[in-house]
């Protein structure tokens, strides 16, 4: 009979042993895949309507750059690759150099979508911007 306790008591171990590992495992892999997630460069698509050109323009997290008369700050990107239609957001802070007077307003300060611009479109008489991709 103190054998067949003796085995019980292995087999929970075992079993303890192996459910910790597990759960080392996965939340090791999962904080490891959401960085994967999180972009340091942006890629982002800016349409000139009066010379009716494009120009694709590499952003870096964080670093704000002169475009014309636009300055542009992405301030994060996600990318969500696991979909089979992926999903690449980013929040973008855009300004406009002209106005002299609201030196700190921005024309836009939201999430930007790839696959969808028209849920928070950026709205300029003289440039649009889309977003492209997350990397």
């Amino acid at each position: 009979m103190p054998l067949i306790k003796n085995i019980k008591v292995g087999n929970f171990n075992k079993l303890l042993i192996s459910f910790i590992f597990y759960i080392i495992f996965f939340q090791s892999s999962y904080a490891l895949s959401i960085e994967n997630f999180l972009g340091k460069n942006t890629d982002i698509k800016i349409l000139d309507k009066i010379s009716s050109k494009n120009e694709l323009i590499d952003l870096i997290i964080g670093e704000e750059i002169i475009y014309k008369d636009l300055a542009i700050k992405v301030m994060k990107c996600t990318n969500s690759e696991l979909d089979d239609n992926p999903e690449v957001k980013a929040y973008i802070q855009v300004r406009d150099l002209t106005k002299n007077n609201n030196d700190k307003v921005y024309v836009f300060n939201g999430w930007m979508f790839s696959s969808s611009p028209s849920i928070a479109p950026f709205d300029h008489p003289v440039y649009d911007i889309w977003l492209v991709n997350c990397y």
